[in-house]
């Protein structure tokens, strides 16, 4: 693999969507050739003659076949599949390195590459993409969870440093608690702070992203940098009462709300309770309200 560590590789992009595409930008600005791009629907297209402007759309077979590193800006669903059509056509083989960019998938998915003697790459860069070149600013600093076949991980690192990025090795067992962490962090964040918001809204408060903002913000940047140690709020102080105030209130106004309020709520409080971080005789009263057995 020694040739595929020196600049200027050969990559072909199968699949211009906002991952692929931004990829694919960053390793040409980085001095690597993009030979083609496949590109289906009007918007992919708009996409490549922005960011890879000059760059051939081609098949996708004709990709692969142009291309000595292949990636794969697919649907997570898609990548097997894909990869699996294209062994058909005995269109991979020694010499050929595939990366694709979920998060949940690791190597074993491109098991159709390696078993030719083909090389594979999963890579994953944390964050989000609109697919636009504002996203190249954004890629510097940004860590990549890397999983790689025997005897490519170093060529992972040198992409990813490429990239602008931190190189971060998950093993192919880890990537789906891996990828649960941050589906649990971003994803789940955005549904409780809308539902927050839409307690706000039922109560008469205009605007409310903009009220919590400052709340949320401050919250998160601490979170951030301090864990378990920036919890404050009533479970924390073993405020019962006010819990079942909440609890009284979500029920009235938002019962949709409720449940997950309660569940997060009962967290909260086994990870306070495990750190002492809360009055201890507040812990078996809150669990027993939170679990409905009090």
């Amino acid at each position: 693999m020694s040739e595929l560590s020196r600049p200027n590789l050969r990559v072909g992009v199968v699949g211009a969507g906002r991952a692929g595409s931004v990829i694919g930008a960053a390793l040409r600005a980085a001095g690597h050739e993009i030979v083609a791009t496949s590109a289906v629907s009007e918007a992919s297209r708009q996409r490549a003659e922005e960011l890879l402007p000059g760059v051939p759309i081609a098949s996708v077979q004709e990709v692969v076949s142009d291309a000595d590193v292949v990636i794969l800006g697919v649907p997570d669903d898609a990548i097997e599949p894909l990869a699996n059509g294209l062994a058909a056509e005995n269109l991979w083989g020694p010499g050929k390195l595939v990366i694709h960019l979920s998060g949940f998938h690791g190597v074993d998915a491109l098991a159709a590459v390696t078993t030719v003697g083909g090389d594979a790459i999963a890579l994953h860069p944390v964050m989000t993409f609109s697919g636009t070149p504002a996203d190249l600013d954004r890629l510097p600093g940004t860590p990549f969870a890397i999983t790689a076949s025997a005897g490519v991980g170093v060529v992972a690192e040198a992409l990813v440093l490429d990239l602008g990025g931190l190189p971060v090795a998950i093993a192919e067992g880890d990537r789906a608690a891996y990828h649960a962490a941050l589906a649990h962090a971003a994803n789940h964040l955005v549904t409780v702070i809308a539902q927050s918001e839409q307690v706000l809204r039922e109560i008469g408060v205009e605007d409310p992203g903009r009220f919590i903002a400052p709340l949320v913000e401050a919250a998160t940047a601490n979170a951030l940098e301090r864990g378990d140690r920036a919890l404050t709020g009533p479970v924390s102080r073993g405020d019962v009462g006010t819990v079942r105030a909440h609890l009284d209130a979500l029920a009235q106004h938002s019962p949709d709300i409720e449940p997950a309020y309660r569940a997060l709520a009962e967290a909260t409080l086994e990870r306070a309770a495990l750190r002492r971080a809360m009055p201890a005789e507040a812990v078996l009263p809150l669990r027993q309200l939170l679990t409905g057995r009090d």
